[in-house]
């Protein structure tokens, strides 16, 4: 069997933690901060788990996750 490629948009985007779920980085939090409270811009700068229906989706991508 050919090897399979890792697309690398979502390379960048996701990584596995030590259990083995993935994590992305949360939306809203590059441009337009002025207004935003110091407290929302901190809990959006934490990672977030992907939903588990998602989950199937992003290994497909990323297959030696």
């Amino acid at each position: 069997m050919p090897k399979l490629k890792t697309r690398k948009a979502a390379a960048k985007r996701f990584r596995a933690t030590g259990t083995g779920k993935i994590v992305r980085r949360k939306a809203f939090k590059n441009h337009l901060l002025e207004h935003k409270s110091s407290n929302k811009k901190r809990n959006l700068s934490k990672m977030a788990i992907v939903n588990e229906r998602d989950e199937d989706n992003v290994r497909g991508m990323l297959p030696y996750l």
